[in-house]
This record gives structure tokens, C-alpha cells and sequence, in this order.
């Protein structure tokens, strides 16, 4: 049976709403209270593209909400609201719909957020979620950006990398609490690892007009599963793999003592990476038994339309 549009919005009519928004049910919503610094990202995910076909509803729409959630956790925002766009084929029955419409809502009330508006369009082709999340950055001084890496900072991590297709690629947690600390201990430059370790800390040397240098690599065990099915070193799945969304981060050398010390307590999966130094492009490690770097030439990570 067919979706319909009126019949979501008296679902969505009867949901519980949260404090975030003065009044739901319009085509634009009216927050409750002001923000002063507001941040604002949006991402999309795509049946095929970001998910396969039959996924559960409740893995696609929180994936969905998470990885926007995620981009505001590298600026160091705390989240207010979310907004989605949802576009469905005809065929699509409504039950899935209201199941990712709760999903997305149900993730952004987990990080302290909610859905607070949206749309919904019916076209042929793949069903698709685009969430834009809005965010305070609360914190005093400037956000973290991928252009304020400076030479003599250290690189570090929150986590592992790699085999993420394994599945946390639809489990994301958006790291909200490392971030804090990264931003407390100093962070200048901070990113959410998407589209592959390698490609998007090249792309924080490029913004900043650096180079990076990294000598370790946290190789998560999902990495280990991937390379023995794939026949490829597990250093190249977590270089490449994508869709860690952990945070890589650059702080000043003089925070690193006190980051180490905090570590285990704040943030378990804390890691130094390298350092970055003036010049540019990005050189990582030829293989796990070698200290020797060799320069990242831009192949391997997630590039759309390539």
C-alpha cells in the first residue's frame, strides 16, 4: 500500500513533543529559546549509497540523524534540533516512514536534541534522508576548524579506524563528550573521520596549509575482520575504509601530558597519531612493521562522483 503525506502528519501530529520548538505542525519552526552562537550542517543518506536495501528502519534513520550529529560534535556544538527532509518511492508503505521519522527523532533526543520540523516528498527512485542539525557552540573562544591546524601541534584521535562496513557504519555515536575535552585541552582543528582517515586528515593539511605527519594508526578489529576477507592489509582499511566518525583533532604539544593523563577517564580510545609540521600533504606509515612514511597521493577514502 502507498504511503500518504496527510496520514504522516497526523502521526507526526500525535508524537510527543519535546521543548525545543514553541509550536509544531507548520511549515517552519519557531525555537524556544535563542542561539547564541548557532551552528548549522546538514547530510544526507541514500537507500544503496549509505545503507543497503532492507536495512531496518530504526539502523537507517538514526545512521541518518548520527551522522549530522557528528558533524556538530567536531565543531564542538552541543545540539538543539534537527530538521528532516524525507523523500520516498510511491511503493514505500508507511509504516517504514513513521519507523525512520521516530529513528531520527529518537537519536536526536538521545544527544540532547529533537526533531523539530521537515518535509516529505514522493518521487521515484531510492528512498533518501537529509538531516540538518543545529547546534550552540556554547564554549568561549573560536570553534575548532580544519584551517587552524599550525605546525608543532600534536595529532590525535578518539578512537579506532576501519572494517566499519562491518557495522558500526550504521551504529554511530556521535563523540559530543570528546569533543569538550579535545576543546578544553586546547583542539584548534577538528573533524569527524567520514570519508577515510587518510583523505579527510589531507584535507585538514590542505585547509590549513601544513603538513601532517602520522606515525600511528589505531587499527580498529573490524579492520583485522575486513583484511581477511579482502586480501588487503588492515593498515589500508583503517586508512581508507571511511566511516569511522571518530574524531581526529590537533592540540597544542603542551596539552599532551595532561591529554594522556585524562585520557582514560575522558576518552578511552585516545590516541596521538602524529604532529604536524610546515610544508604540506600528508605522509603515513608504508605498513604496520615499518616506521618509514610515505606521502598520501589522494587514492583510497569515500569521494562521491569519482
Amino acid at each position: 500500500m502507498a504511503w500518504n503525506e496527510d496520514s504522516l502528519h497526523r502521526w507526526l501530529a500525535r508524537r510527543p513533543r519535546s521543548r525545543v520548538a514553541v509550536d509544531f505542525g507548520n511549515d517552519a519552526s519557531v525555537l524556544a529559546s535563542a542561539l547564541r552562537r548557532p551552528v548549522a550542517c546538514v547530510d544526507a543518506v541514500v537507500d544503496g549509497v549509505h545503507f543497503e536495501h532492507g536495512t531496518p528502519a530504526r539502523l537507517a534513520g538514526a545512521k541518518a540523524c548520527a551522522r549530522a550529529l557528528s558533524d556538530l560534535a567536531a565543531t564542538g556544538a552541543e545540539p538543539r534540533a534537527v530538521l528532516l527532509a524525507l523523500r520516498a518511492p510511491r511503493s514505500e508503505r508507511e509504516v517504514r516512514l513513521r519507523a525512520l521519522i521516530a529513528a531520527v527523532d529518537e537519536t536526536a533526543r538521545a544527544h540532547g536534541a529533537a526533531l523539530v520540523g521537515g518535509d516529505t516528498t514522493c518521487a521515484e527512485g531510492p528512498l533518501a534522508l537529509t538531516v540538518t542539525a543545529l547546534g550552540e557552540f556554547v564554549a568561549r573562544g573560536k570553534p575548532p576548524s580544519r584551517r587552524r591546524a599550525r605546525a608543532g601541534q600534536v595529532v590525535v584521535a578518539t578512537g579506532a579506524f576501519g572494517g566499519s562496513l562491518l557495522g558500526r557504519h550504521l551504529r554511530i555515536a556521535p563523540r559530543f563528550d570528546a569533543a569538550r575535552w579535545l576543546l578544553g585541552l586546547g583542539a584548534t582543528a577538528m573533524m569527524d573521520v567520514s570519508d577515510g582517515l587518510a583523505l579527510d586528515l589531507s584535507r585538514i593539511a590542505r585547509a590549513s596549509c601544513v603538513a601532517i605527519d602520522i606515525g600511528v594508526v589505531p587499527v580498529h578489529p573490524d579492520a583485522r575482520r575486513r583484511a581477511r576477507q579482502s586480501g588487503r592489509a588492515a593498515l589500508q582499511h583503517a586508512l581508507h575504509d571511511g566511516e569511522d566518525h571518530e574524531l581526529v583533532a590537533t592540540l597544542p604539544a603542551s596539552s599532551v601530558l595532561r591529554a594522556l593523563r585524562e585520557a582514560p577517564r575522558r576518552c578511552p580510545g585516545f590516541t596521538i597519531l602524529g604532529n604536524v609540521r610546515r610544508g604540506s600533504g600528508l605522509r603515513v606509515p608504508r605498513d604496520e612493521r615499518s616506521e618509514e612514511l610515505v606521502p598520501f597521493a589522494g587514492e583510497g577514502g569515500w569521494i562521491h562522483g569519482t
